[in-house]
C-alpha cells in the first residue's frame, strides 16, 4: 500500500515534496476561505512548533506527501470518519 492511497489520521507527521520542514496533519477534508469551492485532503501545521499563526496553516493533497514519519492515532471512530471523508472527497471531485 502506498501512503497516499488512503487518508491519514490527524496527528500524522509528514514531509511534503520539495520541502525541508515536517508538517503535522490537523484536519482532513478541508476547505479554504479564499476558495471555498476547492477541497483539500489535509490541513497541517509546522512540526514540532504546532499552530503559530493563520498564515502558517497549510492545505495540501495526499499526492504532495513525500515521507510519512509518524502515523496519527487510529481507532474505530477515526476509521469510520475516514470512510465518510473519502466518500465526500470522491463526490466533490467528480
Amino acid at each position: 500500500m502506498n501512503i497516499t492511497d488512503e487518508l491519514l489520521p490527524i496527528g500524522s507527521v509528514v514531509l511534503l515534496k520539495e520541502s525541508t520542514k515536517r508538517v503535522m496533519i490537523t484536519g482532513v477534508c478541508q476547505r479554504s476561505a479564499a476558495d471555498p469551492e476547492k477541497i483539500w485532503d489535509y490541513a497541517g501545521v509546522l512540526y514540532p512548533e504546532g499552530y503559530i499563526a493563520p498564515d502558517k496553516l497549510f492545505l495540501f493533497n495526499r499526492d504532495r506527501i513525500d515521507i510519512l514519519y509518524c502515523l496519527g492515532y487510529r481507532d474505530r471512530e477515526q476509521m469510520e470518519f475516514q470512510k465518510k471523508a473519502e466518500t465526500a472527497l470522491q463526490h466533490m471531485r467528480e
